[in-house]
């Protein structure tokens, strides 16, 4: 049919809701910005890349945000306003669904996408209030799991660990009915899958697995470096969260004395702030010579910082998404780490890096840096698989064609 976008590949448009981790953040690892914003953004760009309208749905944070910004040729942010218009806190934002449902309804009613992409088990719950007057479509994206995340949390004082756990039961239940609701499902790795279907019931049917992706034109083997020492340099990045386990990173750099060994860490604060922060300063208390502590480093210049590398190390207790170690990997670096979630899917063993069992000990993650550190030849074969294995496979342009897919299978006509 000359008139169905479907079957002549008209553009679509695509509504994305992400109602904490906008595609506009240019504070990349700090507290609650990471991989879903670079994810959103990404995925968004590549969409119009393709021809595609998109508008990305976020939550607004300042009085002075416009209510609509041009992201791109194609991408246009849009500030939602549901609760107070600052900053809040990620934990404090599941009361306000309800008026961001409310108002993407407002929205579509006279600027109906043809399908919503929901990220996040909170946009889920807004976008589905949003769409259920109509019969737009709706796939979700969850990013990281409650269930996973009681399953590898870190023990804590009781007390606090009690007021979590009953946060994370609610967010599940909420996960759940998201899940059983939305016509379609993309889970980012085989993990995710079965506990969507083994613990929470979703039919695998509606459940497709489409991983993470990296932009592979920006983060390359070759380009600027930042300078440095005549040390061998290892490299981490990430939000200064107590489940990336910063601290076992630490612990382990200080098992390699004898190799002369420098870490650079960035994320967090500003570097003008590292001082006054309280992660860093904890953080510092572990942190043996050689040891340095860069701040917040602007997502363009990560790969800069990486190609000055020798290697990336990482020690989460739990990653569902893995992006930091893709974009690593794209730039040639081997990554070790553990076996974990996105990680545990994305790394390839003795091939594009090395894995550790998981949860990581300093010692075996000493032990795997040792092994990757001491070898030359051996390193080097490691970064160059690397960076083709996430050229092949993690690509944006490879993952796009996989989700729109998905949007496109949806978009059908029945029978």
């Amino acid at each position: 049919m000359d008139n169905d976008p479907v079957m002549s590949d008209l553009p679509l448009r695509i509504a994305q809701v992400s109602e904490h981790a906008s595609p506009l953040a240019d504070d990349i690892g700090s507290t609650d910005s990471g991989g879903q914003n670079v994810y959103v953004r990404e995925l968004s760009l590549a969409l119009a890349a393709r021809g595609h309208h998109v508008t990305v749905y976020t939550r607004r944070t300042s009085p002075r945000q416009p209510r609509s910004v041009p992201l791109a040729p194609g991408v246009d942010v849009v500030h939602i306003a549901a609760g107070p218009a600052r900053e809040l806190p990620k934990e404090d934002l599941a009361p306000l669904m309800g008026d961001f449902g409310a108002q993407l309804a407002l929205h579509w009613r006279d600027h109906a996408p043809d399908l919503v992409h929901a990220h996040y088990w909170m946009s889920g719950i807004a976008a589905l209030s949003g769409a259920r007057r109509g019969s737009i479509p709706v796939v979700t994206t969850f990013h990281a799991l409650g269930l996973e995340r009681i399953a590898h949390h870190p023990d804590r004082e009781q007390a606090h660990r009690e007021r979590e756990r009953e946060r994370e039961r609610e967010r599940v239940g909420s996960e759940r009915t998201v899940a059983h609701i939305a016509d379609a499902v993309i889970a980012l790795t085989p993990l995710e899958v079965e506990y969507l279907t083994r613990a929470m019931g979703v039919p695998p049917e509606k459940i497709a697995i489409v991983p993470v992706g990296v932009n592979t034109e920006h983060f390359t083997p070759d380009g600027p470096a930042m300078p440095r020492t005549s040390r061998l340099r290892l490299v981490a990045t990430g939000r200064l969260v107590e489940r990336k386990g910063v601290r076992t990173v630490l612990a382990a750099h200080a098992l390699l004395d004898e190799l002369d060994v420098e870490l650079l860490i960035a994320g967090g604060p500003a570097p003008e702030h590292l001082d006054d922060d309280p992660a860093v300063i904890a953080l510092r208390a572990h942190a043996g010579p050689n040891v340095t502590f860069l701040g917040r480093v602007p997502h363009a210049r990560v790969p800069e910082l990486l190609r000055s590398a020798d290697a990336y190390v990482c020690a989460p207790y739990y990653e569902p998404f893995g992006t930091a170690a893709l974009e690593a990997a794209a730039c040639g670096l081997p990554v070790v780490a553990p076996s974990t979630g996105g990680l545990a899917t994305h790394i390839r063993h003795d091939t594009t890096g090395h894995l550790i069992p998981h949860p990581a000990t300093p010692d075996a993650l000493a032990a795997a840096l040792r092994h990757v550190l001491t070898g030359r030849a051996r390193r080097a074969a490691l970064a160059d698989a690397a960076a083709a294995h996430a050229r092949a496979h993690y690509s944006w342009p490879h993952v796009t064609g996989q989700i729109l897919a998905i949007y496109r299978s949806l978009l059908q006509p029945a029978g």
